[in-house]
């Protein structure tokens, strides 16, 4: 949480910060306990400031509140020498800078309602078509073992079904795609939960990375399985190798897989860093890695918002595939051509 990088405050740091705060880094902040600190609002976003104040003085800048009443660590005269240090922790790390404040908008209520009736259609068809998954499994652990063809169509009628009241997608390089038939790598951007259902509409068997508490989750857990869809422990480095070579070893058997290389959501539509995993999977296997780009879910279905859906229509370009045996190289190709769609469409 860096407070010099708000409009108005300077940016050398006073003398008692022993090194720049950096919100990146930790939400831990040290100060001297003989300096006046505060915890200001701003009129739009909540802003945690720690500063030295002057004793009486109140001061204010552009979308920061100086002050010394709200919360004052101020021991009876402590010399310099002597004094001692606190640690606040803050929960909003990096509150103070640009990157990371965004208003939010302001909820409508029919977007509240078409986020129930979106949940409502979801949910019914869901349990009727799990019905059917259920009924061809047998003959799908028999004769595809690993594309899983009838699941995914199942998955892709679920999808269509759930997404089409709602809002429109208009698809872009249909013929980019490779055949059911040909094992791929796909890579996407993600912004929404909505992504998943986007992706499914497209008809293609490819197996999600997912984390394995949604498998537990009634009628879709169970739907996850039958797909083949692959867990994922993110905090344990063994889960993820384990994910990875599952992954490899699905390619290997004539599937396709599908990652989002940032890992989780976008919180503010921007593209985040790739992680490698999709990528070496892809090179040490040599098949080809299928970009993806995403535009419109976020602003449908915010990150943190799932209960709501706002109107507007989703976008997707599917890329040509990529062709290459070092995951560097794939990776940087792969991300340029997702973030030149992005900054094109926006």
């Amino acid at each position: 949480m860096d407070v010099a990088s708000a409009r108005g405050v300077s940016s050398h740091p006073p003398p008692y910060y022993s090194k720049p705060i950096c919100s990146s880094q930790s939400s831990l902040i040290r100060i001297p306990i003989n300096k006046g600190c505060c915890f200001g609002r701003s009129s739009s976003n909540l802003i945690t400031s720690l500063h030295a104040a002057p004793r009486g003085e109140t001061r204010r800048t552009s979308g920061v509140q100086w002050c010394n009443r709200s919360i004052r660590c101020d021991p009876f005269k402590v010399d310099d020498k002597n004094s001692r240090t606190v640690t606040v922790r803050s929960d909003l790390s990096g509150a103070a800078t640009p990157e990371s404040t965004y208003p939010e908008p302001e909820i409508k209520l029919s977007s509240r309602l078409r986020g129930i009736c979106f949940c409502l259609v979801a949910g019914v068809s869901a349990i009727v078509l799990i019905v059917l998954m259920i009924i061809g499994h047998p003959f799908v652990l028999l004769f595809d073992r690993y594309r899983r063809k009838f699941h995914h169509f199942i998955a892709k009628l679920w999808a269509s079904i759930s997404i089409y009241p709602f809002y429109k997608t208009d698809i872009q390089g249909l013929e980019n795609l490779p055949s059911s038939d040909t094992p791929c790598v796909y890579v996407s951007n993600h912004q929404s939960f909505l992504d998943i259902y986007t992706l499914l509409s497209l008809g293609q068997s490819y197996k999600f990375i997912s984390k394995t508490g949604i498998f537990v989750i009634p009628v879709i857990g169970w739907a996850m399985s039958m797909m083949g869809v692959v867990p994922l422990k993110r905090m344990d480095p063994r889960s993820q190798v384990d994910c990875l070579k599952r992954c490899m070893e699905l390619v290997k058997k004539g599937a396709s897989v599908f990652f989002f290389p940032e890992g989780t959501r976008s919180k503010d539509g921007r593209l985040g860093p790739f992680k490698k995993g999709a990528f070496t999977v892809a090179a040490k296997t040599g098949v080809p890695v299928v970009p993806i780009t995403l535009m419109g879910t976020g602003k449908i279905m915010p990150t943190g918002s799932e209960g709501i859906l706002n109107h507007g229509d989703v976008r997707v370009i599917i890329h040509k595939p990529i062709y290459g045996s070092k995951a560097d190289v794939l990776c940087d190709e792969a991300r340029n051509k997702i973030a030149e769609s992005m900054n094109l469409l926006s």
